[in-house]
């Protein structure tokens, strides 16, 4: 599907709305840069220069204008093992590797098998994503006093179990409140200093409350600054990002991973390289869907592969890991006002800028903020609906969605989740589409025997087919109507020559009717029974 967009109108068709929307986004993609660093085990810099690098690449040659693409919790998840086993440099050439795979993709069309994807399984694929964020925030919670918990806990009680309570209380804030007691309780287990740290924050919501309705503030970034400032007035001794590595100070310059360039190299980096490649155009051509829809207009796919690709062979050769479109920061976008290219570019920059000229400053920013802040993208991202359609949706769609999540999460792979979940889908279909036959008999008044085929016969009805006939049945002739069927592969015209040729085998006249135009032109083609040189099998 093309743009009709024209490209002058896709660039200055919205200046202003796309200019504070980049920039909100900027603030947004600080945070979750460097915690999605943190997931895959490299410094700041890594996830900070992908970051900058996507967002202004895909800004340029991507297919979904208002679509923001950076560094992202499904990359970095793919990620961990080879960094842990081979190191930092492993990872780039595995992302420039990545990005020659989405560009050989959106050469050879491959976005049209989008449409195999059901519902389901972008579900099971949205929840399995969050709960793999979740589990990722773990180790960081390892050893905190046991009060955290229960109060996040009741923080989540009270804004998920009781949300008409949530609208009256916090109405236009949506998740600042959570967003920030979750960042000040983790915060607090520093030192002990939970009470200072919750008054802290009932104090920051008072003020939110007066200020921030109808304001564009992002959640991850209120939290973070109120954390960032708690922790320099009380002084508390609690880790920080520049604790996990030092923060960028410079521009990134282009450079060539520093490994060996053999056969062993592309069997460590290639089998990782094709996970990210399908699981980051997964997630872009998702997000392009979802935009769409929110901004009534039409995408590039095949583009947006090869505008991803491109971006990621570029990242790698700046320093930075493998990224794809982001799901949330593209709805933040588009929400903000963003409708254009220039959101995406004015975002990266202001991102590199505010990193290089701000270092210190984002150095100090508390672990624990990035980890509530990464709690709340999980949160958001679960699709909480699905759970209570387990029970209003048909049973196949929802074991497809489950089966999506377990397989996800039990091997840590979001690649082989979608594959699990494809695979459901096809046979449930073939199922549901294998029982819309029906062979009807009966026997005209000369003796002669008629079939009446209705529905759709190929590879999973085929056998149900061929045992609607008596072949055994004495009579003359049969008339085979199949003028309400349709013949859809090889498998059902074998199943027709089957019936057919033993049939004639016994010495009984066949004749088929109906044949519509596609189910003639495949029998003309793969058919036997109808050809001058076709024999009967033999007798047994």
């Amino acid at each position: 599907m093309q743009s009709k967009i024209p490209l002058r109108q896709q660039w200055f068709g919205n200046i202003r709305g796309d200019v504070l929307a980049g920039l909100v986004v900027a603030l947004a993609l600080i945070p979750e840069a460097i915690a999605f660093s943190i997931i895959a085990g490299v410094d700041p810099s890594v996830g900070l220069y992908a970051s900058f690098s996507i967002a202004v690449i895909t800004a340029i040659v991507g297919g979904r204008p208002a679509m923001i693409s950076a560094a992202t919790g499904a990359m970095a998840l793919v990620m961990v093992t080879l960094v842990r086993d081979h190191g930092l440099q492993y990872l780039l050439a595995a992302t420039i590797l990545t990005g020659l795979l989405q560009i050989a993709a959106g050469a050879l069309k491959l976005a049209t098998l989008m449409r195999f994807v059901s519902r389901s399984v972008i579900t099971g694929f949205v929840n399995a994503l969050a709960i793999l964020i979740f589990m990722a925030q773990l180790p960081e919670l390892i050893g905190v006093p046991a009060l955290v918990y229960p109060i996040v806990i009741a923080g989540l009680a009270l804004i998920y179990g009781l949300p008409w309570l949530s609208r009256r209380l916090f109405p236009g804030i949506g998740q600042i409140p959570l967003a920030v007691g979750l960042a000040l309780g983790i915060a607090s287990l520093g030192d002990g200093l939970l009470l200072p740290a919750l008054g802290l924050g009932l104090s920051a919501v008072a003020v939110l409350l007066r200020w921030s309705r109808g304001v564009a503030v992002p959640p991850p970034l209120v939290a973070i600054v109120l954390l960032t400032g708690a922790s320099l007035y009380f002084g508390w001794v609690i880790p920080t990002v520049g604790d996990k590595g030092a923060l960028p100070d410079s521009l990134p310059v282009f450079l060539l991973p520093q490994i060996p360039l053999n056969w062993e190299t592309l069997a460590i980096i290639f089998p990782v390289s094709a996970t990210l490649a399908v699981v980051g155009l997964l997630e872009s051509l998702m997000t392009a869907r979802i935009v769409d829809d929110m901004t009534d207009t039409a995408s590039d796919r095949h583009r947006e592969c090869v505008g991803q690709g491109t971006a990621n062979v570029v990242t790698g050769f700046l320093g930075g890991m493998a990224g794809c479109a982001m799901i949330g920061q593209s709805v933040i976008n588009v929400k903000s006002g963003g409708r254009g290219r220039l959101s995406s570019l004015v975002a990266g920059t202001v991102l590199l800028a505010l990193v290089v000229f701000a270092g210190a400053w984002v150095a100090r920013i508390p672990m624990a903020a990035l980890v509530a802040v990464m709690i709340m993208v999980s949160i958001g991202t679960f699709s909480w609906q699905s759970l209570r359609d387990l029970r209003r949706h048909p049973a196949g769609s929802s074991v497809v969605m489950l089966a999506t999540v377990a397989v996800t999460v039990a091997t840590h792979d979001l690649a082989k989740g979608v594959l699990t979940g494809v695979l459901l889908s096809a046979l449930f279909f073939a199922r549901r589409v294998g029982h819309l036959l029906d062979v009807e008999t009966m026997q005209d008044a000369d003796g002669t025997r008629r079939y009446v085929v209705r529905g759709q016969v190929f590879f999973a009805s085929a056998n149900a087919f061929g045992d609607a006939f008596d072949l055994l049945e004495p009579v003359q002739r049969v008339v085979i109507d199949v003028s309400h069927a349709h013949f859809w592969d090889l498998s059902a015209i074998g199943a027709l020559d089957t019936v057919v040729m033993k049939l004639r085998a016994r010495g009984v006249t066949v004749e088929v009717l109906g044949l519509n135009a596609a189910s003639a032109t495949l029998v003309e083609r793969l058919g036997v029974h109808d050809k001058p040189a076709a024999e009967p099998p033999p007798l047994h």
